[in-house]
């Protein structure tokens, strides 16, 4: 039972922070693997190659430059809309083990629409920031999004857990924000034309 709920932890802490940046989600579980940062199960050795750890550490480094140069980061993200949601679910279906083909399919779309969850409220809020005539905020969202993925990641290797909880929080945060952007659109609409 506790290793059902550190394996679920894992699979939902990488799931999330694959739809903010994907290539350093990948890159943690490829390096993790490799140098036994701790204890993982059998199936996590998918991401120890060379070549993975390769084109993922390649990537982050291109999009950690991508991500702070504005619009540029929008358009890197309309790039990413298909590829961080499957890179999720392909994460998710990976890290699960040996499972049924109705259990894969479950966590593959869980896993997805995370990864699809975290990635259109990141580029929402980027394409927002990049309105914003100075290139400062874009900065620093850029900047807390790298840290976030990265500690989020160690913290889904070491504390399973802590993942969980992380993750139930800031999906209940994504959702009170949703509502409120929701409900700030539908005022403006219902305001009457200025004469």
């Amino acid at each position: 039972m506790i290793e059902l709920l550190a394996g679920l932890g894992r699979t939902l802490g990488f799931s999330f922070a694959a739809g903010i940046n994907l290539y350093a989600t990948v890159a943690i579980l490829g390096l993790a693997s490799r140098y036994g940062w701790v204890s993982l199960p059998e199936q996590y050795r998918v991401f120890d190659s060379d070549l993975i750890i390769g084109v993922a550490v390649t990537l982050y480094v291109v999009e950690f430059f991508a991500d702070k140069i504005p619009w540029v980061d929008s358009i890197w993200d309309a790039i990413h809309t298909a590829i961080r949601p499957i890179g999720g679910a392909v994460i998710a279906v990976q890290t699960l083990g040996d499972a049924s083909p109705a259990m894969e399919t479950l966590v593959g779309l869980m896993g997805g629409t995370l990864a699809a969850s975290t990635h259109f409220t990141k580029a929402g809020t980027r394409a927002v920031a990049n309105a914003s005539p100075e290139p400062f905020t874009n900065w620093i969202l850029s900047f807390a999004e790298d840290v976030f993925v990265v500690s989020l990641g160690f913290i889904a290797l070491k504390y399973p857990w802590l993942a969980t909880i992380i993750v139930l929080v800031a999906l209940v945060l994504m959702v009170m924000f949703a509502a409120w952007i929701f409900r700030a659109v539908k005022r403006r609409w219902r305001r009457p034309a200025v004469a």
